[in-house]
């Protein structure tokens, strides 16, 4: 008996040992095989804000540059990009894989703007605001950094106040410290939007309500008037 009591808190410890084990294990299955859902939150707020429209149509679709580039953006989550950040010889993602860049640039190419034409171009014709020692047109587009400049010299500048909630538009862009989304169509119910992004591999849906927790936000822009 005395020898059989001194096993029991071995055994005790192998099976926590071993509860342990599959949990980790589960654990990193998850964290690895993990899943952003393109799932669209409910629009909760009850008011009456009208929605924006752009007055021109860059790619002659019949959506004004507006509608087209929110619904880009809705389009291109929908694929379920998994978040990883990669070179491309192209420029062009075309792996299933993205960072947040990559939601603006496929809303944008969507309604006919080309962000890696025209960010090159850009750069090319004003090196001075960019500060790039090494241009490179395949990853230049898809840097935060270089999209607010672009941005506040060729998009129409708003306010950042998140207060102002009918100044936020589905379509707008909105450019944080290191990181850009699309601004949703779909607001809380304080009417402050959603936006659709990309900023994790483990982030829980595309399209979240973020603006008023971010105190970083270094820009809020519109394409065309």
């Amino acid at each position: 008996m005395p020898e059989e009591r001194k096993k029991k808190p071995w055994r005790l410890a192998a099976a926590i040992a071993a509860i342990l084990t599959l949990a980790l294990a589960g654990a990193a299955y998850v964290l690895v095989h993990w899943q952003t859902s393109p799932r669209r939150p409910a629009d909760r707020y009850g008011g009456d804000i009208s929605a924006f429209q752009s007055s021109q149509d860059r790619d002659g679709d019949g959506l004004d540059d507006q509608t087209d580039i929110l619904e880009g953006a809705l389009a291109y989550v929908q694929t379920c990009p998994v978040y990883e950040s990669v070179y491309y010889a192209g420029g062009w993602p075309d792996d299933g894989r993205g960072v947040c860049t990559d939601v603006v640039a496929f809303a944008l190419r969507d309604a006919g703007y080309d962000l890696q034409e025209l960010v090159s171009a850009d750069i090319a014709a004003h090196r001075e605001d960019y500060a790039i020692e090494v241009t490179d047109r395949n990853i230049d587009y898809r840097r935060v950094r270089n999209l607010l400049v672009y941005l506040t010299r060729n998009a129409v500048t708003l306010t950042p106040d998140v207060s102002d909630v009918a100044a936020w538009q589905g379509g707008d862009i909105v450019v944080f410290d290191g990181h850009i989304g699309v601004v949703s169509d779909r607001r809380n119910q304080r009417g402050v939007p959603y936006v659709i992004h990309h900023g994790s591999r483990h982030q829980w849906f595309y399209e979240q309500d973020i603006l008023e927790k971010r105190d970083d936000i270094l820009g809020h822009f519109r394409i065309s008037q």
